[in-house]
C-alpha cells in the first residue's frame, strides 16, 4: 500500500482520497455481496456507492479518518448506534433515507471513530454512508 499522506495540502487531500477509493474498489472485489453483519444492530449494513463518494470527500480531510477507513470490515461490524436522527433536507444524497443512524466505534492508534449508515426509506436497507475520526472536527 502506498504512504498515506499527513499534511493538509490538496495534494496530500487528494492523495487521500484516491487511497480511499482504490481501497473501496479492492474491497468490493473481496466482498462481492458488498455487505458486513452488524453486531450491535443484528443486521447488514451494505456498501454502495453513496459510500465511496461521501467517505472519500470527507475522510480524505483528515489523515486519521483516512487510517479508519482502511479498518473497514472492523468498523461495519463492530461500531455501536449512539443515535438517530432525520436525513439532512438539503442535501440530495440524503433523500434516499428516512433515517440516519450514527454508530461509533474504536480503533486502536486512532480513537472514536463515527459512522453514519442510511436507512432506505423504501428497503430499510441499512447503508454505510460515511466514516470519519471524531477527533477530527472538519
Amino acid at each position: 500500500m502506498a504512504m498515506i499522506p499527513e499534511g493538509k495540502t490538496i495534494d496530500d487531500i487528494k492523495a487521500r482520497e484516491a487511497i480511499i477509493r482504490d481501497f473501496y474498489r479492492e474491497w468490493k472485489t473481496k466482498n462481492p455481496s458488498q455487505r458486513k453483519y452488524n453486531i450491535s444492530l443484528k443486521d447488514y449494513i451494505n456498501i454502495r456507492m453513496v459510500s465511496i463518494i461521501e467517505t472519500s470527500e470527507h475522510a480524505a480531510k483528515n489523515y486519521l479518518s483516512t487510517l479508519a477507513v482502511l479498518q473497514l470490515d472492523s468498523i461495519l461490524v463492530g461500531a455501536k448506534k449512539v443515535s438517530v436522527r432525520k436525513p439532512k433536507q438539503d442535501n440530495k444524497n440524503q433523500k434516499p433515507f428516512e433515517r440516519i443512524l450514527i454508530m461509533e466505534h474504536e480503533l486502536v492508534g486512532i480513537g472514536t471513530v463515527k459512522m453514519t449508515v442510511g436507512v432506505r426509506r423504501s428497503t430499510h436497507e441499512k447503508i454505510q454512508y460515511c466514516i470519519t475520526a471524531i477527533d477530527s472536527k472538519e
